[in-house]
C-alpha cells in the first residue's frame, strides 16, 4: 500500500513538473522579488530584487508555496509561488495595450494613406476613362466624316465617269452632225450652182425665144 501511494505521488509530482515546465509566470505586481536557492526564506539569494513583470520559465512547482523558474538571465532558482502570476501585469499589458494601439493607429494610418492613393488613382482613371470616352466619341464622329468623304468620294468617281461617257457620247454625236452638216453644206452649194446654171439657162432660152414671139411688122401694100 505504501508502494502504491508512493507511486502515485512520484506520478502527480512528474505530472505536475511537466504541466509547470510548459507555463510561463510573470512577477506580480510592484515587486522585486528575490531569487533563492530553494524553496524557502532560508536559503541564499541567487539573484536579487526581480522586478515586476519579469517573465520566468516555470521548472518545477511544489506544495511548500515556492516554485523553480529560470529569469530572462538565466539563473535558476525559486520564488515564493504567491507573488507570481500566470497573465502579464496591468503595467505591461497596459504597455502592450498601448503599443498595439499605435501600431493599430500607424496601421490605420497607413490604410488611410493607401486608401487616399487609391482613391485618387481611381479618381485619375475615372478622368482618363472619360478622356478616352470623349476621344472615342470623336474618333467615331471623324470615321463617320471619313466615311462620308469617301463614299462622296466613290459617288463622284461614279458620276465622273459617267459624264466623261457621256462627254465622249456628244462628242461622236457631234462628229457625226458636223459631217453631215459639210455634208449638206455641199449639197446646198451643189444646189445653188445647179439653180445658177438653170437661171443662166433659163436666161438665155428667154433672151432666145422673146424676140422670136414679136410680131412682125408687114409692109402696107394698100398705101
Amino acid at each position: 500500500m505504501t508502494l502504491f501511494r508512493l507511486a502515485i505521488s512520484v506520478l502527480f509530482a512528474v505530472s505536475s513538473i511537466a504541466v509547470a515546465q510548459a507555463k510561463t509566470v510573470w512577477v506580480d505586481d510592484q515587486l522585486y522579488l528575490p531569487l533563492r536557492s530553494g524553496a524557502g526564506s532560508q536559503y541564499r539569494i541567487v539573484e536579487n530584487a526581480v522586478p515586476s513583470g519579469t517573465p520566468l520559465e516555470v521548472l518545477e512547482a511544489s506544495d511548500s508555496g515556492y516554485t523553480r523558474v529560470r529569469t530572462p538571465k538565466g539563473n535558476e532558482g525559486w520564488v515564493s509561488s504567491q507573488y507570481l502570476s500566470e497573465t502579464p501585469i496591468a503595467a505591461d499589458q497596459l504597455r502592450t495595450a498601448n503599443r498595439q494601439l499605435e501600431e493599430t493607429r500607424a496601421e490605420l494610418a497607413s490604410v488611410k494613406e493607401e486608401l487616399a492613393k487609391v482613391t485618387s488613382e481611381r479618381d485619375a482613371l475615372e478622368n482618363s476613362e472619360s478622356s478616352l470616352s470623349s476621344r472615342s466619341e470623336e474618333l467615331q464622329e471623324e470615321l463617320q466624316r471619313i466615311k462620308s468623304i469617301a463614299s462622296d468620294s466613290i459617288n463622284l468617281e461614279r458620276r465622273n465617269g459617267e459624264l466623261r461617257e457621256e462627254n465622249q457620247k456628244l462628242r461622236n454625236d457631234l462628229e457625226v452632225l458636223t459631217a453631215e452638216n459639210e455634208r449638206l453644206e455641199a449639197s446646198k452649194e451643189y444646189d445653188f450652182m445647179l439653180l445658177g446654171a438653170g437661171l443662166v439657162l433659163g436666161g438665155v432660152l428667154l433672151a432666145l425665144i422673146i424676140p422670136m414671139l414679136k410680131p412682125t411688122r408687114k409692109t402696107d401694100n394698100w398705101a
